[in-house]
């Protein structure tokens, strides 16, 4: 008995000291190694059983995303395991499950085999099964090497997963290529790798079919965060995928994680098992963005945001004429959270899926014209990140100089400049185009036949030149 009181008066005195004092997890340390940073419910984040860490990753990315090489990627599978990935697209039309294949991937005189890795269907509204009457034909595929065997000989020289993109309604071949080349050339590193690669795709014993030019692009997932875990300051936080609807308004919108089976306006990529915490930092990060006004939303934002960086970003999308965005069709972006705490946390944007730009133009949330659309107003003037940040007179400046210095004569992203790049690329890949599907056989310069402006061009000069429409757009800016 005399014990048992020992014990509850050391209980007593235990918890009596840990309520006085600082609370550690009221405190922004941001130069402390995530795995000692407290998460919302007290535990410690486990370590990583399948941490990669010992990856060069600056050696692993610049080998796969190798710009100065077309790489040749050569899948193969078997005739169950096609007949699978099709009766799962049957079953689902958005089904993210995988079938097993064998992967060989070639750079140069290099090769790297792979067997029993992961193969998806991907996208959104360019989904479609994969082949129709026998014939096969261009789908989006995600490539997982890690997703069976999971240790480094299941990955493509550290790289786990891979996105295979079709050039979908873009017949230039360049679009989404030129983005992501525009937001690294102007100091965006959020923005991912996206090259060229050459696809075969084999089922038992049929021969290869050729697929032809596809975009090798870097996924957004936990290694993407690892890649540049130098900038974001830490690895483990909560990296989410914002799709339609992720109006960044309503703290109860659909917040679910990557489940394999439901798409959410926000969807947790990693800490899976820690969706409650994860949503009250996203909320809480929400809530302050539309509850604050005036000076109190600067001050709150530049604490929690590289609003800079972001300026960069938001310029380099509107260069483009990204109009399926966040802004004007509250659509396609990721935000990272370099912490799992609901206070004291820095959030990260991430442009991404930019295919739909450089003239492909909609009459969509509140454009018709995305070349000739005021850049103070790409989107709905009462969003609460976009329009609130551009309010700012310094904030609003720097934005109108960022895009003049992108779009104006000598700029990235001005005609005289854009131009030769795009013609390097099409001369590349054009002897590589032609393919067994049959499909998107030849390099032209014409937006998607879907869109309402279908006088824009990339290459050829005039009143019609995309590049020309956007610079005087800008220059109009006061």
């Amino acid at each position: 008995m005399k014990r048992f009181f020992l014990y509850i008066a050391a209980f007593l005195l235990l918890a009596l000291l840990s309520g006085t004092g600082c609370r550690k997890d009221d405190i922004t340390v941001r130069d402390e190694p995530l795995e000692n940073l407290p998460v919302p419910d007290g535990t410690t984040p486990q370590q990583d059983p399948d941490d990669a860490d010992a990856v060069d990753w600056a050696a692993a990315v610049s080998y796969v995303f190798d710009e100065n090489v077309i790489p040749e990627i050569h899948i193969s599978l078997t005739q169950a395991e096609w007949k699978q990935l099709l009766a799962y697209y049957d079953a689902n039309p958005n089904t993210q499950e995988y079938v097993q294949c064998d992967v060989r991937y070639v750079k140069g005189t290099e090769t790297t085999e792979i067997p029993q890795a992961g193969l998806r269907l991907k996208g959104n509204t360019s989904r479609r099964r994969p082949e129709e009457g026998g014939k096969r034909r261009h789908v989006h595929f995600g490539l997982d090497f890690h997703h069976n065997v999971k240790d480094p000989a299941h990955t493509l020289h550290g790289i786990r997963k891979v996105d295979l993109k079709w050039f979908k309604d873009d017949a230039a071949y360049v679009r989404e290529i030129y983005s992501y080349d525009l937001f690294r050339r102007f100091g965006v590193w959020t923005a991912i790798r996206d090259v060229y690669a050459r696809l075969w795709v084999k089922v038992g014993d049929t021969p290869e079919t050729y697929y032809g030019v596809y975009g090798l692009m870097e996924h957004i997932d936990k290694n993407y965060v690892r890649v540049r875990r130098s900038q974001f300051g830490h690895k483990g936080g909560n990296l989410w995928k914002c799709r339609y609807g992720a109006d960044m308004r309503n703290i109860h919108a659909d917040i679910g994680v990557d489940d394999n089976q439901n798409d959410h306006h926000y969807e947790l990529k990693t800490n899976k098992d820690s969706l409650t915490q994860a949503r009250a930092q996203l909320q809480d990060f929400i809530r302050q963005l539309n509850a604050l006004e005036g000076s109190a939303f600067d001050k709150w934002i530049a604490s929690v945001m590289d609003v800079p960086l972001f300026l960069r970003t938001l310029a380099v999308n509107v260069a483009v004429g990204m109009w399926d965005d966040a802004w004007n069709n509250t659509n396609n972006f990721y935000l990272y959270f370099d912490n799992r705490k609901t206070s004291g946390y820095h959030v990260w944007w991430i442009p991404y899926d930019y295919d739909n730009t450089l003239g492909t133009s909609l009459n969509c949330g509140v454009q018709s014209d995305a070349g000739r659309q005021d850049p103070y107003r790409w989107g709905p003037d009462q969003h609460p990140l976009f329009a609130k940040i551009l309010r700012n007179p310094l904030w609003r400046s720097d934005y109108r100089r960022l895009l003049q210095e992108l779009c104006g004569p000598g700029g990235l992203s001005s005609y005289e400049n854009a131009a030769p790049r795009i013609r390097a690329w099409q001369g590349r890949i054009a002897p590589f185009v032609s393919n067994d599907t049959g499909e998107d056989m030849v390099v032209e310069d014409r937006p998607a036949p879907w869109g309402n402006h279908h006088e824009y061009r990339i290459l050829a000069p005039g009143a019609s030149n995309w590049f020309t429409v956007k610079s005087a757009a800008v220059s109009a800016m006061e």
